[in-house]
């Protein structure tokens, strides 16, 4: 069966509608949805736009790229349409997420909205995790203390920007900084900006123009690649960090 006519039966079912019930949405007969559906004929440039202005999905994305894999209609916007975030799954129907290796993360900024690169990223399961579309990100350096360098964030993305919670942390892929990993303060009544935090209080905070995010997922958990080692699992290191962190930790101070 053509790529074409599975995306068609499965956009239809994500939307719950009838063969009938497109054709009507899209103003041809319900025997030319069939007949796309069951690879009997093709559609014509006509009807794929009108495709893909109903379900915001480029004729590129139609035609070229296998939207089976998803189980519902995650999407982000680019320009005038969106393009999907499929989430994969396995042969026995479990949730796969997609892991941006370390090596790699500098190109994402340029492959994020292209499903070819997204389509070659290694896949792991976590069978714990929430409902939504996760992805697992490398974190480099140490303003986000205690997460280590080569540690990896796992985050849900976050298509409706109205959800962005101040004080939560997230991966945010920005036009200028590339992929960040900050805690934010959502200030987009404010002035249409999030400002950015560390941990890390050696590192200063910063504001982003909204309209300069590509993408924000919000922490779910992470997964550290490195043990910590005896040096810094003493007490006295513990509290150490957390006053850099500007913890107050008294009550742990009295311990000692």
């Amino acid at each position: 069966m053509k790529i074409i006519a599975k995306n068609i039966k499965h956009l239809r079912s994500l939307k719950k509608l009838s063969q009938e019930g497109l054709a009507e949405e899209l103003h041809i007969t319900r025997s030319r949805i069939g007949s796309y559906e069951e690879n009997r004929s093709s559609p014509t440039i006509e009807v794929l736009i009108k495709l893909s202005d109903y379900f915001k999905i480029p004729i590129d994305i139609l035609l070229r790229n296998d939207l089976t894999k998803s189980k519902d209609a995650s999407f982000i916007e680019i320009g005038n349409q969106r393009v999907l975030f499929p989430i994969t799954v396995d042969t026995e129907n479990e949730d796969l997420i997609e892991v941006v290796p370390i090596k790699a993360s500098a190109g994402y900024l340029s492959g994020y909205d292209d499903p070819e690169y997204i389509e070659q990223l290694q896949k792991i399961k976590l069978p714990f995790l929430p409902t939504g579309k996760h992805r697992a990100f490398p974190i480099k350096g140490d303003s986000m203390l205690p997460m280590k360098d080569g540690s990896f964030v796992i985050g849900r993305f976050v298509e409706d920007r109205s959800e962005i919670k101040t004080g939560r942390t997230y991966v945010l892929v920005t036009l200028n900084d590339g992929m960040v990993y900050k805690r934010i303060m959502n200030n987009i009544d404010y002035n249409n900006s999030l400002l950015l935090m560390s941990d890390n209080k050696k590192y200063n905070e910063y504001s982003v123009p909204i309209n300069e995010v590509l993408e924000i997922w919000e922490f779910t958990c992470s997964i550290n690649t490195q043990e910590y080692s005896e040096e810094e699992l003493k007490l006295s290191s513990i509290i150490g960090m957390f006053n850099e962190l500007g913890v107050e930790l008294k009550t742990l101070e009295k311990l000692m």
